[in-house]
């Protein structure tokens, strides 16, 4: 994706593009005058989504302006596509908000930061990203009610971040930028002076739960025994087993999700193969992920070890083609699966060990599918932002700001991105004011979904 050119060429391209996109004009966002509605973007996308579980969908937008903002990366990339861009493209991860950044073990067990949401990842504009995150923390600092000036220094603090950050990667060597990563245990060590004590205990005790979260503890939390052989147990609409989807009988079933499982794994590296293949699948169920994910078609696969007693629980998550795809080439894999894995390959400094891709050519409704899997926990742990005081929300933004730099520097030309942002603070100043914009504007479509569930012209349902 990066040119072959010189250092001086690389930065004689930034500083070109600055010259005809000034980083001043990233403040502008003016709502189209044919902007569609946000509704009826939503709608749309419903149409492609399990009809029964889009009302939970809608429920869980209308908790808070920020959940909304977490369902709402079709309607921002609609609103996007229409704001200035350098043209200097990276592996952009589309739909980069806060909460889509959290802590997972690495291969080597050590707890890691990074993104953890790639399902809209697509090669794009980098400053999309930046303002998607940099509104996020705008939006989740009004909601709990920060001052303005607390509010102004956090989405600041977060694109000085970046752009800091990535003049730093522009200085390092490819492998460098490469093997770069956060490990949290370090980053809570190095900030531990600027929380309060109580602030820096509850971060250590979700770090401890997070260690927690693996297969054997999911195994505890959602199976029971029957007839002596665990089994997922229902906790429908959340998590529906198998047979009360199907009407055929349920070892038929099995036999062919055995099938599509030995698919996936064909897409896993060879060694991650080898180990796949001592695990037997034993059940299958539907579950409801995240906030803008719901209506997709998630399952969860439950594979117990040799002996019957080590278990493994794999997601599997539909992946449909990208909102960018809307407004930027396609993506050049035809499975959309694949596209999910290979971005986030390109974007995280180290991936589940389960990462893959699946085709299902006639899934349980008939139709075929994409897929990607992964393992369902794996010390897997989300900041609480409502519990954040504002000291936190601006420790948190920074690091967001520093693993997008470092996903963005792997992927495109860190270099002219460097000498396109400069220095100074013109282009934060800048994204400051999309932020206040696009806030308010967020406010808006998040009143008019409220309202269309008032007037009945859509259901949602809330508690779930």
């Amino acid at each position: 994706m990066v040119p072959h050119l010189t250092r001086d060429e690389r930065s004689a391209r930034g500083r070109a593009a600055r010259a005809e996109v000034p980083r001043s004009a990233h403040a502008e966002f003016r709502p189209a005058p044919d902007r569609a509605d946000p509704v009826e973007l939503l709608e749309q996308q419903a149409q492609t989504r399990v009809p029964d579980l889009v009302p939970i969908r809608y429920g869980r937008m209308l908790v808070s302006p920020f959940t909304f903002y977490r369902g709402a990366a079709r309607i921002m990339a609609y609103d996007l596509a229409g704001t200035p861009r350098s043209g200097l493209n990276v592996q952009a991860c589309g739909d980069a908000h806060l909460s889509n950044f959290g802590v997972f073990a690495s291969p080597e067990r050590r707890l890691v930061f990074d993104i953890n949401d790639f399902d809209e990842t697509l090669p794009g504009p980098w400053e999309w990203d930046v303002k998607r995150l940099a509104t996020s923390m705008l939006i989740a600092a009004r909601d709990n009610s920060y001052k303005s000036n607390e509010q102004e220094q956090i989405v600041l603090g977060t694109v000085a971040q970046y752009r800091n950050s990535m003049r730093e990667f522009a200085a390092m060597g490819n492998l460098e930028v490469w093997y770069a990563h956060l490990e949290i245990e370090d980053v809570l060590k190095e900030h531990a002076s600027a929380l309060r004590a109580d602030s820096v205990k509850r971060t250590q005790r979700a770090l401890a739960k997070a260690r927690t979260r693996d297969s054997m503890a999911t195994f505890d939390k959602l199976t029971e025994m029957v007839d002596g052989k665990p089994r997922i147990a229902d906790a429908s609409p959340l998590i529906v087993p198998i047979e009360k989807l199907v009407v055929e009988d349920r070892d038929q079933v099995l036999d062919w999700l055995r099938l599509l499982v030995r698919q996936y794994r064909r897409s896993l590296q060879f060694d991650r193969r080898v180990l796949l293949e001592q695990f037997k699948l034993a059940d299958f169920a539907r579950k409801v992920v995240g906030v803008g994910s719901v209506g997709t078609r998630a399952w969860i696969a439950l594979l117990l070890g040799h002996d019957g007693q080590e278990p493994l629980f794999l997601q599997m998550k539909e992946a449909q083609p990208s909102v960018l795809e809307e407004f930027l080439p396609p993506s050049e894999f035809v499975n959309c699966g694949q596209r999910v894995v290979t971005g986030q390959r390109l974007m995280q400094a180290s991936s589940d060990i389960f990462l893959g891709w699946l085709r299902v050519k006639a899934g349980l409704d008939g139709r075929q599918r994409d897929f990607y899997g992964r393992q369902l926990k794996d010390w897997k742990g989300s900041a609480e932002i409502d519990q954040m005081i504002p000291t936190g929300m601006s420790i948190y933004g920074r690091l967001c700001g520093w693993t997008l730099a470092r996903a963005h520097a792997r992927s495109g030309d860190r270099v002219a991105i460097a000498s396109y942002l400069g220095k100074g603070d013109t282009f934060d100043q800048a994204i400051l004011q999309f932020t206040d914009a696009y806030t308010a504007q967020n406010k808006r479509d998040y009143n008019s979904l409220a309202k269309a569930v008032k007037d009945g012209t859509i259901v949602a349902q809330a508690g779930l």
